[in-house]
């Protein structure tokens, strides 16, 4: 029994059990001795047999245990070995010190024993260096391995993931794509057509689109004189991403050659799996396009990230009298509907912003109803100074000019915000005021970008417009007229429209000059508008000193900067800018100064050779094709700089393309 309790010590019960029986028996003796005996003998031949089968029972347990362990051991070293996992050891020093047979097979060497990680993959080796990570997808020789690394251990494990991602990437190219195609300014062209021209445009139309449909594998149906649906998929959107959408310059030279101005704007949703959500994606991308002036591709996913291709050209004015008037009665009945209207416009407003303002507060006077500007006094320019001074001498009007403070306190929820020269939330005077009421108008001549305000009831963007003013001055005139324009609301517009247009030299129309036409009518004075626009000697000064600075990129597009770290304010260097592009050989330019906010601010304009807009929108800003801007956040002029050349050869290499 001491032998049978050394080999297994989890006998307790037996033995215990046995001492309870010894006991009993002795008991039983001594009471009834014959009864005695022979219940003891029974009860050890009962013992006997149960530790002989608690013998049994182990040394099975035992043998079966032993048999499973040889066989685990087996078999993981067969798993080690063999099984298509890849498997290295390695050092302090990012050496291999041991790989098994799957990896060597995978680098096609006989041992990896001693070589570096770098030998391996430069991407392992950065991966395993990295502190932040433990997992990674990393390729070898053409293959796809998820990678993890075991950092107590120095152990790598390979799994090979390729055909998992073969099928992924399959799934993903296969997945569905809805573009809606539509043809600008169609209808307005074909209108005084006569029949056969007529059809002799459509069939032209038809005949491209089709042809490109064909060569791309894309299914496409008309469903209007001006409008096509098509559907392809994900792997077939990137290789139009790759050509840059050359359908859009197909479009443009082909009718040019027929004396026919048609462009080609695309919108498209992709990314979900939903036809729906594809759909609706598809008419958004395409309301943005139109929005931004037409000739261009907009791409739009589910989480709201929209890609643009094209925009080279100018677009076609394509807005009308009728239009203008139905904005204006719409706005009315906005503005009847109101108890206060509070006009907005950008942060560091220039003249187009004010002018705007002041002619949409003139508005709301005309309905009887209390208009406000919403202005911050610490960041005017001097022109903007200089007209705030003729304001206060001589008119009322200066008491309808407030703080964001004094608006907010007096805004209600019935209340009008009418954003004009910009339809950026972050670019407002203060976006607070957005949130204070859900009934706000944007009035706006800039191509639309990305970000834009949230749900508002009224639209009207025309980047074909040469100012906010211009737009503003139109609206005017569809006004009830119980309350004229003064000479100084007229001025003020006007002033607005002269800076825009670089007095009437850019992005000058017959509509501008009906325009301002109206305003001189209601008494707008030039000279007034002369004096307010002046500059002193020491800004005449300091913008010399950036021109001084400008060196020549692609030949023909000037940079320049400011000095170090010194601070410029936005009009300055807008006018540096137009400066420069009207130095004989210079096609473009962009200045490059330190803003008072901290950020490094660029503006940029152009005679319409390279689209500005693009370049700016690459660095997240954006304007016109001859005039945009952008404001980074960057360390230094010179990082500024080169991340703006890099932008430049972006936009040049895709319009060349």
């Amino acid at each position: 029994m001491d032998t049978l309790f050394r080999k297994r010590p989890v006998r307790y019960p037996l033995i215990i059990l046995s001492l309870l029986t010894v006991v009993s028996i002795v008991t039983i003796v001594m009471l009834y001795p014959i009864v005695g005996a022979i219940y003891g003998v029974v009860m050890i031949i009962i013992l006997s047999i149960a530790f002989k089968a608690e013998k049994d029972t182990y040394e099975q347990t035992e043998k079966h245990i032993e048999l499973l362990s040889y066989r685990l051991k087996e078999v993981g070293e067969e798993a080690l070995l063999q099984m298509p996992i890849g498997v290295i050891l390695i050092n302090d020093h990012y050496e291999v010190e041991w790989a098994n047979p799957f990896m060597r097979k995978v680098m096609q060497a006989d041992t990896l024993v001693g070589k570096s990680l770098v030998d391996i993959s430069e991407e392992l080796n950065g991966f395993v260096k990295h502190d932040d990570f433990n997992e990674m997808t990393i390729t070898i020789r053409d293959r796809q391995y998820q990678t993890r690394y075991k950092r107590n251990e120095k152990l790598l494990y390979f799994f090979d993931i390729t055909e998992q991602v073969e099928i992924e990437e399959l799934y993903y190219d296969d997945r569905t794509v809805v573009g809606i195609l539509f043809i600008d300014n169609y209808d307005d062209l074909t209108e005084n057509m006569d029949d056969q021209h007529r059809s002799q445009t459509n069939a032209l139309v038809t005949s491209i689109i089709n042809k490109w449909s064909n060569v791309n594998d894309i299914f496409i149906k008309r469903t209007n004189t001006d409008r096509f649906i098509a559907i392809m998929n994900e792997s077939i959107l990137q290789k139009l991403e790759k050509k840059k959408f050359a359908i859009l310059d197909e479009i443009r030279e082909e009718t040019a050659q027929q004396s026919l101005p048609l462009t080609l704007s695309i919108g498209i949703g992709a990314g979900s799996p939903s036809l729906v959500e594809l759909g609706e994606l598809a008419q958004s991308s395409l309301d943005l396009v139109l929005g931004r002036g037409g000739d261009q591709v907009a791409i739009k996913q589910p989480d709201g990230k929209v890609k643009f291709y094209g925009g080279k050209t100018n677009p076609v004015e394509k807005r009308t009298r009728v239009r203008a008037r139905v904005i204006s009665h719409a706005l009315r009945d906005l503005i009847q509907d109101s108890d206060q209207v509070f006009v907005m416009g950008h942060k560091m407003p220039d003249m187009d912003a004010i002018g705007a303002s002041i002619g949409v507060r003139k508005m709301a006077s005309m309905n009887n109803i209390n208009g406000y500007v919403v202005i911050d006094f610490d960041n005017i320019d001097n022109s903007i100074t200089r007209l705030m001074k003729v304001v206060k001498e001589k008119s009322d009007l200066y008491d309808k000019f407030l703080t964001p403070e004094q608006a907010l306190e007096r805004m209600t929820d019935k209340s009008l915000l009418v954003i004009v020269d910009t339809h950026k939330p972050s670019m407002t005077i203060d976006d607070r005021l957005l949130e204070r009421t859900e009934k706000v108008v944007v009035i706006d001549h800039h191509r639309r970008g990305e970000e834009f305000v949230n749900k508002p009831m009224l639209v009207y963007m025309e980047p074909y417009a040469s100012s906010t003013a211009e737009l503003v001055t139109e609206l005017l005139e569809y006004q009830p007229k119980n309350d004229k324009l003064t000479m100084l609301e007229a001025t003020a517009l006007l002033a607005g429209i002269i800076v825009d247009t670089k007095s009437f030299t850019l992005r000058t129309g017959a509509r501008t000059f009906e325009a301002a036409s109206y305003l001189r009518i209601n008494g707008a004075d030039t000279v007034l508008v002369q004096n307010m626009l002046k500059e002193d000697m020491d800004t005449y000064i300091a913008r010399s000193k950036i021109i001084e600075t400008a060196d020549m990129y692609h030949d023909t597009i000037a940079i320049a900067h400011g000095e170090g770290t010194k601070v410029y304010n936005s009009v300055l260097i807008a006018q540096t800018a137009d400066i420069l592009l009207s130095m004989q050989g210079i096609s473009a330019s962009f200045v490059i100064a330190h803003r008072a906010d901290g950020r490094i601010g660029i503006s940029a304009r152009s005679l319409g050779d390279i689209n500005v807009q693009l370049v700016m929108e690459e660095l997240g800003g954006g304007g016109h094709l001859t005039n945009a801007a952008c404001q980074l956040e960057a360390d230094t002029i010179d990082e500024t700089i080169q991340r703006l050349k890099v932008a430049i050869d972006h936009v040049i290499e895709g319009s060349s393309k």
